[in-house]
């Protein structure tokens, strides 16, 4: 095996990072895990053979992930691997949740935890690794279902916006707040790309992936529709054969992070859909929106000037709705 590298990962707990993290665990790499809460940490310590560096902080809490970023710059060697690859989908919910600082919770901790983290992070790290969803795209079959992915004028990332959505104008949709989540993930890797262009930066999307148990990435949605999301799962991934495992999604998460060919620069790999039970992962096209490098700059400085208001305790946004939440 090649030199044991050194990765520090969001979203390990469950799902296809649970999947990725024990290959990697076996494999004999030097892990640092971010997990959401000491109950969560030593479930997953429970489940891998070597001693994990596992780290706490919620993700929906930026003063958490601030502090947890300077501990591990402060403590630990260099970064050879950033992955973040946690994420939050509420479909279903009809009202949004806010973090502390009245923050929408899919924005805090699919977007703005991450871009706080690579802000911090990747400077030390060799390469960056994030996980979006090809939802972000409005011409992909998941993206042209519902309210498309998209993210206006930005007014909804504005310091002092009590709006829920990052348009500032569409009416609250969890469905949508998820796919301009997953564009946000793209546009901050591709700006991460052009201030650090000595290194991979690599989004990609797992495709559809529905695990038969209960719990991981779907449990919010579930106890919104719990009969509607079982029935969607058996469809999807016993008729009609679209689904990818999470067995097979995390061994492609674990490829790009340790694949030695990966050229620097920013990338985009995709586990397209090519008929029942057969997909194809590789480099593929991201949409329009998601490419545009004036977009990703903007987006890059809305959500800086965000993560530093609501580290510095200005500007506070409307806190009306339900508080802090959880993230996988």
């Amino acid at each position: 095996m090649a030199e044991p590298k050194h990765l520090v990962m969001t979203g390990a707990t469950s799902g296809i990072g649970l999947e990725a993290v024990k290959q990697l665990d076996q494999a004999g790499h030097r892990l640092t895990l971010i997990c959401r809460n000491s109950t969560r940490a030593e479930r997953l310590g429970d489940q891998l053979q070597h001693t994990a560096d596992i780290r706490i902080a919620d993700l929906a809490d930026l003063q958490a992930v601030a502090d947890l970023a300077d501990a591990l710059n402060s403590q630990t060697t260099s970064i050879d691997v950033l992955v973040l690859n946690a994420g939050l989908q509420y479909a279903g919910h009809s009202t949004p949740r806010r973090n502390r600082s009245g923050i929408e919770l899919t924005l805090a901790v699919n977007h703005l935890a991450h871009q706080l983290l690579a802000e911090r992070l990747a400077a030390t790290a060799q390469r960056v690794v994030i996980t979006a969803s090809e939802v972000h795209n409005p011409s992909t079959g998941g993206g042209r279902v519902g309210l498309p992915a998209g993210l206006g004028d930005m007014a909804g990332l504005q310091v002092g916006s009590a709006a829920a959505m990052a348009d500032g104008i569409t009416p609250f949709d969890a469905d949508k707040a998820y796919k301009d989540s997953k564009l946000c993930n793209l546009l901050m890797g591709l700006e991460l790309s052009r201030r650090q262009p000595d290194k991979p930066v690599v989004c990609w999307s797992p495709g559809l992936v529905i695990p038969r148990k209960d719990g991981g990435f779907f449990r919010d949605s579930r106890t919104a529709n719990p009969i509607g999301q079982r029935l969607f799962g058996f469809v999807a991934r016993d008729l009609l054969r679209l689904t990818e495992t999470p067995q097979r999604a995390g061994e492609h998460l674990s490829r790009l992070v340790l694949d030695p060919a990966l050229p620097n620069g920013f990338s985009y790999w995709s586990n397209a859909l090519l008929g029942p039970g057969r997909h194809r992962f590789g480099p593929t096209a991201a949409s329009a929106e998601a490419s545009d490098p004036g977009r990703a700059l903007e987006l890059w400085r809305r959500s800086a000037e965000l993560i530093r208001t609501s580290l510095s305790g200005e500007a506070p946004r409307d806190q009306s709705d339900t508080p802090d939440s959880v993230s996988r």
